[in-house]
């Protein structure tokens, strides 16, 4: 895997609406530019963190941008999400003209590119899983010459396939490099192996009967967890190595905070932790409940750390652990190394000592 981009600020920047439009029922494409000239400038497969107020509580959501990194023109696709207060706002009343805030574009979720070389990939996505494979797929394909890509795409039917036009134009584009495999779970196919839900057994029939993993060079995966746990293994008992494989997890699919080992809280002997929060230069020192989140505890000193979806999947809360111990009870986002060196997701990472000391700043950025 390639090391994250952590120089980019977490704080929030105002965007301009330009256009909103539906890709399905139940999906927008929101154009998007920044009012002060601000760098948003995005590399395929990142992402970006929205806030918004409503009624007096702040939600913060993740988007994937969904178009290419020369388009010149900043997207993201939004899915409304029954419940989901942002997802339905921004479906119904976000209208050209408004204004939102918004970080840079953050996340991992790509793969350096090589102009000069032949590449082979395959992406595998599963409903509004196909955002920020849109990206990339549109940005090797331009930036790329002699790369081929190979996009396995899993909805319930035809009427859900988010940009099912833009796909096809690219299909068109490139027509001898792209090649484009939709897998319904309910509407029939002229071939039965395209039909069904992309489990196990199913990847293990287009690995073997129609697509040449052998050759794959990378391959990106994105959707619900358990579709991309089966396509990753998959891809490993067809002979893929770990780091050929990248992953992009739905937050919405993660659950909250998960139970605590008993083992964890019967080694602490008291409750109260005296913890220092490190950001933007600025150490605060303040008292916390050995059951809060680190995250939940800076926030709860008005101390603008950084977040978005608080699941253990984004990253953006990303810091290293300077002093003391902590339990991080779920982790979706960092790899082996990062945690190695000390990094911690601080909305799941709880104190398992009397004293903590972590940096949101360039000792956490840096990694």
């Amino acid at each position: 895997m390639t090391q994250p981009d952590r120089t980019r600020s977490t704080r929030f920047h105002k965007l301009r609406v330009v256009d909103v439009r539906k890709t399905i029922r139940d999906a927008v494409v929101v154009t998007l530019k920044p009012t002060n000239g601000g760098c948003f400038d995005f590399i395929q497969g990142q992402y970006l963190t929205f806030r918004h107020d409503f009624d007096g509580t702040e939600i913060r959501r993740s988007y994937s941008i969904c178009a290419g990194r020369d388009d010149g023109i900043l997207q993201v696709g939004i899915k409304r999400v029954e419940g989901g207060a942002f997802s339905c706002w921004a479906n119904s009343e976000l209208a050209s003209g408004m204004e939102l805030e918004a970080m840079e574009p953050m996340g991992n979720f790509h793969a350096p590119l090589t102009p000069g070389q032949p590449k082979t990939y395959l992406g595998f996505a599963g409903g509004s899983g196909i955002t920020p494979v849109l990206s990339i797929l549109r940005t090797v394909l331009a930036a790329e010459p002699q790369a081929r890509f190979t996009l396995v795409y899993a909805n319930r039917g035809v009427h859900t396939i988010m940009f099912r036009e833009e796909l096809e134009d690219l299909k068109n584009l490139y027509i001898d490099r792209l090649n484009i495999i939709h897998v319904l779970e309910s509407d029939a196919q002229d071939i039965e192996l395209f039909q069904g839900r992309v489990d196990a057994a199913k990847c293990d029939a287009l690995l073997e009967r129609w697509i040449d993993v052998e050759d794959v060079d990378t391959a990106f995966i994105c959707g619900p967890e358990p579709m991309m746990v089966a396509i990753a293994d998959s891809l490993r008992g067809h002979g893929l190595g770990d780091d050929q494989i990248r992953f992009e997890l739905f937050a919405s699919s993660q659950p909250g905070r998960l139970k605590r080992r008993v083992g964890s809280m019967a080694a602490t002997p008291s409750n109260g932790v005296k913890a220092t929060v490190i950001t933007e230069g600025t150490a605060r020192s303040f008292e916390m409940d050995r059951d809060m989140s680190v995250l939940e505890a800076a926030l709860g000193q008005d101390i603008d750390a950084p977040y978005a979806c608080k699941a253990g999947v984004c990253s953006t809360c990303r810091c290293r652990l300077i002093e003391g111990e902590v339990e991080m009870v779920s982790n979706h986002a960092l790899e082996d190394y990062e945690v190695e060196k000390g990094y911690i997701l601080s909305c799941q990472s709880y104190p398992l000592t009397d004293r903590i000391v972590v940096d949101y700043d360039g000792g956490g950025f840096h990694g």
